[in-house]
């Protein structure tokens, strides 16, 4: 399969992560597992019908589906007509561009045509068309969570939610509402979920001569079996299955 991203411009990347597209190849019947990241994306189906989540879901041809963010991993089944392309919204962000309410943890949710890419202009000129149309639907340019999101990166998920709330100013109760609702998942899920993300990078970098206990006291787990149950946690493999 051919896999592109694409950033976005300056006005637009305190909200978007990338741009992405997907494009199937040769080889029928490949297994796509993505691993989660606490992040909400927008995907449109360019191609034939593509199976998601696990296979419970079909995407269809010039629809518009939300991904919400994940706490385990999913797999979709790319064929050689298989066409995908979309966007990594910044954790905390889909309400930046959408006013819907909608408990998405772990799902994908076709969008109502309103709230759709425009198939025409998608096929035309994609990642620009995909400049206008978030530029335009950007009600709002503060970005909530900043600070926090920041703050959980540069300690690589190992900031405890006591400091975290302390660092910005509010309680921790009020900082796991605001979480939920802006994330979909808790500050302290989004925190594992990035710990792992650091693991993973380091298990998967073979210039890292580290043994796995090393690695797993490097991103604060307890010894290296607390480790390789969350990386199958979090991407149903071992870790020298990654």
């Amino acid at each position: 399969m051919k896999y592109k991203i694409i950033k976005p411009p300056l006005e637009l990347a305190p909200f978007i992560n990338f741009y992405w597209e997907l494009k199937g190849n040769n080889f029928k019947g490949q297994k796509e597992r993505v691993f989660p990241d606490g992040c909400t994306g927008i995907v449109m189906n360019l191609g034939n019908k593509c199976l998601t989540d696990n296979g419970s879901l079909s995407m269809e041809f010039g629809k518009t589906y939300v991904v919400g963010a994940m706490t385990s991993f999913k797999d979709s089944f790319i064929d050689t007509d298989t066409h995908l392309i979309g966007a990594c919204l910044k954790p905390g962000t889909f309400t930046n561009f959408y006013a819907l309410q909608h408990e998405l943890t772990n799902d994908t949710v076709e969008f109502e045509k309103p709230q759709s890419f425009n198939l025409d202009k998608t096929f035309e000129n994609s990642f620009n068309y995909f400049n206008q149309f978030f530029s335009s639907r950007l009600k709002n340019k503060n970005y909530q969570l900043q600070s926090i999101i920041s703050d959980i990166h540069s300690t690589n998920g190992q900031l405890c939610i006591h400091e975290l709330s302390k660092r910005n100013f509010t309680t921790t109760r009020q900082l796991e509402r605001r979480f939920k609702k802006l994330v979909g998942i808790s500050p302290k899920k989004y925190s594992n979920i990035i710990r792992f993300r650091n693991a993973l990078g380091l298990i998967k970098d073979s210039r890292q001569n580290q043994s796995l206990l090393d690695i797993a006291f490097e991103c604060g787990y307890y010894d290296h079996s607390h480790l390789t149950n969350e990386i199958k946690r979090y991407t149903g493999l071992r870790p020298s299955d990654l």
